[in-house]
């Protein structure tokens, strides 16, 4: 059944955040080159980079990052929890949710409640919620889940689900911070 990836929709999600204004659009760029997927896996496969992904097959790196491809190119829908449409902070909260089972809140401003504040780029670690001001009237944004070497996926508003850099000039200027959830090590 198609609904099975839907999340349940809890009353003090979006539709009561008042800071919400929909004459607001987040304005992500269209101009963003296209980072493939194989590109992607390559580099954990390369590198053995201890902040991406492990051999261990079961790992909680593994089992993030192939949600993450089941979810890729599902498009953007404001408000939307499922492989029909999705919005940013319904993508890490379903990612997180799936594989973690951890809850994270709905939306991207109560997300960066949420954890242990990373303000530092070079601090950031694979599974980490990284946050963008990418509205007038709303902070953050935009949330994202930093999977390793710059890269990140997150549900743009332009593309779909996707995996971007933050090395992009649009990111880079954006980047307001990264949220790390307590949990035990789980991605160590």
């Amino acid at each position: 059944d198609k609904n099975d990836d839907k999340l349940p929709t809890k009353d003090d999600s979006l539709a009561v955040d008042l800071n919400l204004d929909l004459s607001d659009p987040s304005d992500l760029p269209e101009d963003e080159p296209d980072i493939e997927l194989t590109d992607v896996i390559g580099r954990y496969d390369e590198n053995n980079n201890p902040d991406v992904l492990s051999s261990d097959n079961d790992s909680a790196k593994e089992k993030v990052l192939m949600e993450i491809i089941k979810y890729l190119d599902t498009p953007y829908k404001y408000g939307g929890n499922s492989k029909d449409g999705i919005d940013c902070s319904a993508f890490t909260q379903t990612i997180y949710k799936n594989t973690l089972s951890f809850n994270l809140e709905r939306s991207a401003r109560l997300q960066y409640k949420q954890g242990i504040e990373i303000s530092d780029k070079e601090d950031l670690k694979f599974g980490d919620l990284i946050f963008f001001n990418t509205r007038r009237n709303v902070r953050p944004g935009h949330v994202g889940i930093y999977i390793g070497e710059n890269l990140f996926a997150h549900a743009s508003s332009k593309k779909g689900v996707t995996i971007s850099s933050l090395d992009h000039s649009y990111y880079k200027n954006r980047f307001m911070g990264g949220r790390r959830m307590e949990m035990e090590e789980v991605f160590e």
